[in-house]
């Protein structure tokens, strides 16, 4: 790969990362309802997500949801389930604002495993790597399975990267209002509903 191609593969994917969508506002609802360390743990769970499906990208394995509708709704309907579990969760637990300081280990662990589920079990994303990944690899660099892992790995950075800032500043308004108990008490059902709203999305999508 040239540099000019890496630099226009970077350049399109930190756009496509940035453009809104349902890792945005998966992180978002993270950093207002859990404050800042929680959200960048969920954006760095999710981003790790990413080396499962540029895996399966290079791998060959993404085709299989791309040919096969069965395996394509088997993994949409297990990441939409998911999704509502995690909705359930948060209303039982009747979800508050926590610090951005209060994420001990435990929560550490929680909220990355959550993050990279979830990119993990949505199909959409295995498809969306297995279009635009091919898309930057040329014959003339070598083997191409090599090149799209590289290629998964810089669009791992950056979405780090990227994510990491979305949740820093989406936790700073959580952990304002945080010090407002009768506002955060109804963070939790907003967290719920956005869950809900993604899974229910989810299990609506199409190849």
């Amino acid at each position: 790969m040239t540099t000019s191609t890496v630099l226009y593969f970077l350049g399109a994917s930190v756009a496509l990362t940035i453009a809104p969508g349902p890792d945005n506002t998966f992180v978002v609802a993270q950093g207002v309802s859990r404050g800042r360390k929680a959200a960048i743990i969920t954006a760095l769970g999710m981003c790790s997500g990413v080396s499962v499906h540029t895996a399966a990208a290079a791998l060959g394995i993404s085709a299989l949801l791309y040919s096969s509708a069965t395996a394509f709704m088997v993994l949409k309907y297990a990441g939409a389930a998911y999704l509502l579990y995690l909705a359930y969760k948060s209303l039982k637990e009747q979800q508050i604002l926590l610090p951005s300081g209060t994420v001990d280990g435990q929560t550490w662990r929680v909220m990355f495993r959550r993050g990279f589920i979830m990119n993990v079990v949505n199909p959409k994303v295995a498809l969306f790597f297995l279009a635009f990944l091919p898309q930057f690899v040329t014959g003339r660099s070598g083997d191409t399975s090599w090149q799209i892992f590289i290629l998964g790995l810089l669009f791992m950075v950056q979405a780090a990267v990227v994510f990491s800032a979305i949740g820093y500043l989406s936790g700073s308004v959580g952990d304002l209002v945080a010090r407002k108990p009768r506002v955060a008490r109804y963070f939790g059902w907003l967290t719920a509903g956005v869950f809900a709203s993604l899974g229910v999305r989810l299990a609506l999508a199409e190849r």
